[in-house]
């Protein structure tokens, strides 16, 4: 069961101001993606980029690098941040998230596959096979975790999720390996990057991740039910099974279409629901539309610090791999007290 240590006794008012907090934020990190990077660029070449009637030489970096970039770091974050929110909230353990639970690695078996197996080069065609993968790997990892239990288990589940992980990332590079064509097409990928320099990429996205986070928003209160326990719900009028369903779908979804552009990034999941449920306590109706705010947050910072430490770019998954693993490390010492 998933435990906080922030009062329930939060007020809307202090949730609304939190919210703007949060907003701002979002939009000075935001400004920062599309100024900062090997080349720093004036916020008003920026500006006039967008709404300028001259464009400047540097207005190329805006519009074709930079604003894609900033644009997944935005859509992406938020799909990542939402889909360890509802993975959590399922499982109502706190370590849970997309790539814990083997979904980020489901999703980079099927590309492989596709790339390695039938040849597929387009980026485009990545995102059906990616959905796909993510989907079959939360159905087998959610039917482990209850099997022969008739409930579902969080420590099951997490440990399903781990060894599925495990078996699929190792199958998936045995066959990279083996298959040189492939090895060159996937690292880049595989590194996990918001660097897709192609806007109608992002955009070809746009529609999973939206309707994934719209049927994140809608599960709020049948999870806030969930929580107490499925026979709890079913008086509550829930559903569970529904519930779960649809929670899976929108999993689904959101980690599918996200790994498909950018690649497998890690312990986005994890972390922002934590900070969410810490700053505005346990109810999913505010924790989700937070977590949409935050995880953009997270990883286009990451992002931007992989930009200025290293010349040729440290990739993002690289640094909240950084940020993530101390966080899980404390997570568990955590659990193991309480």
């Amino acid at each position: 069961m998933i435990k906080s240590g922030t009062p329930t006794t939060i007020s809307w008012q202090q949730t609304r101001s939190r919210y703007a907090l949060v907003f701002i934020l979002l939009c000075l990190i935001a400004a920062l993606s599309l100024t900062m990077g090997a080349k720093p660029i004036p916020l008003a070449v920026v500006y006039d980029s967008f709404f300028g009637t001259a464009l400047h030489p540097d207005s190329i970096i805006v519009l074709e690098s930079r604003l894609p970039r900033t644009l997944l770091g935005l859509f992406a974050g938020a799909a990542l941040g939402l889909a360890g929110a509802l993975i959590q909230a399922l499982t109502r353990n706190p370590l849970a998230d997309p790539g814990l639970l083997g979904v980020n690695a489901g999703a980079s078996f099927a590309v492989v596959l596709a790339v390695a197996l039938f040849n597929i080069q387009q980026p485009a065609a990545f995102i059906g096979f990616a959905c796909t993968g993510a989907l079959l790997t939360t159905l087998l990892v959610y039917f482990v975790g209850v099997w022969g239990a008739g409930r579902l288990d969080p420590s099951r589940f997490i440990l399903a999720g781990v060894a599925i992980g495990a078996v699929m990332h190792g199958i998936s590079s045995g066959l990279v390996l083996f298959n040189p064509m492939a090895f060159d097409r996937i690292r880049y990928w595989n590194a996990g990057t918001l660097d897709v320099r192609n806007l109608d990429l992002v955009l070809m996205v746009l529609p999973a991740i939206i309707t994934g986070s719209a049927l994140a928003l809608l599960l709020a209160r049948p999870l806030n039910a969930l929580s107490m326990g499925a026979e709890l719900s079913v008086t509550l009028g829930t559903r569970p099974w529904i519930t779960q369903a649809f929670s899976i779908l929108a999993i689904t979804l959101l980690t599918g279409a996200t790994t498909a552009i950018a690649g497998p990034i890690g312990f986005v999941g994890l972390m922002i629901p934590q900070v969410a449920r810490w700053l505005v306590g346990p109810d999913q109706r505010r924790i989700l539309p937070l977590t949409i705010l935050l995880a953009p947050i997270l990883l286009l910072g990451a992002d931007i610090i992989g930009r200025l430490l290293v010349a040729s770019e440290l990739r993002v998954s690289i640094v909240t791999a950084f940020v993530g693993a101390p966080m899980l490390i404390w997570l568990a010492r955590k659990q193991v007290r309480t």
